[in-house]
């Protein structure tokens, strides 16, 4: 078989790493199973082992394979856990998620037979521009940011932080270093600040050193950055950025009455 040649010319393992990409992506190997060995792949592309090496790196760089001492290399078997970010409600007298994602997250995380775990810290800093443009504030301007490192039987799974002023959360829980009862929707509803809409934005990036080492990915797997800006009929309330590993997590919205048959799943597709 030769690899196949894109309208630019790359390099050779460049090619190969495509072409098994194509093959994972087909379904050719499920899951966690073993990829050939280098000798196979280097009498099946009629290729050099330096260059099978270098495509498998590709690869292991993108989060697709890993490899383990002794044994060889294995598709990486990294079901993705479906996060509700935003529908209708999914029945009478549910709430949707805008009003409870603490919720959510549990009642996901059950549903795909995993364990939701969450570290909790609340902090004190200085806004960054985009937040307190976002917040209508100056920059600089002190905000009160509650995160939440949350994780799926032990697996980093997404960081979320809710930015506030800190004259609305002053005197309130939401000074308190640990989580509401209720969620923070129960303080700001006490408060009169009860969140009626949000916006979301959507990008993609790759992760700084610091979110490389504790989402533990691979040097070629982005995050997911949604960051949602809730609004209530005297303006905005809070900015909260959720960041999500890319080879994890899939984000999905609702619009209109949904199936229930259509709402969260986990699934073992190749990495977003």
């Amino acid at each position: 078989m030769t690899i196949p040649r894109a309208g630019v010319p790359a390099p050779k393992y460049q090619r190969l790493a495509a072409d098994l990409r194509r093959r994972i992506e087909s379904g050719e190997w499920q899951g966690g199973a073993q990829l050939p060995v280098e000798t196979e792949l280097e009498h099946h592309y009629g290729v050099a082992r330096n260059t099978v090496r270098l495509a498998v790196d590709v690869l292991v760089n993108e989060g697709r394979l890993i490899r383990l001492q002794g044994k060889g290399t294995y598709l990486k078997h990294q079901p993705l856990l479906d996060h509700r970010v935003y529908g209708p409600s999914p029945g009478p007298g549910s709430e949707d998620c805008l009003a409870g994602p603490t919720a959510v997250y549990a009642d996901e995380a059950l549903a795909a037979g995993r364990r939701l775990g969450c570290d909790f810290e609340m902090l004190v800093v200085r806004a960054r521009a985009d937040v307190a443009e976002l917040l209508g504030m100056a920059p600089g301007e002190a905000v009160v940011v509650r995160r939440q490192l949350r994780l799926t039987d032990r697996e980093p799974y997404s960081i979320e932080e809710s930015h506030y002023r800190a004259g609305l959360a002053a005197g309130t829980p939401l000074m308190e270093p640990e989580p509401v009862p209720g969620g923070d929707e129960t303080v700001l509803a006490a408060i009169g600040r009860a969140e009626s809409s949000a916006v979301d934005h959507l990008v993609a990036r790759m992760p700084g050193p610091e979110e490389t080492a504790w989402f533990e990915v691979g040097p070629g797997v982005p995050l997911m950055v949604q960051t949602r800006v809730t609004h209530d009929d005297r303006g905005p309330v809070r900015v909260v950025e959720t960041r999500y590993a890319a080879d994890r997590c899939r984000l999905l919205y609702g619009l209109g009455p949904v199936p229930a048959a259509a709402g969260t799943r986990v699934t073992a597709g190749a990495p977003a």
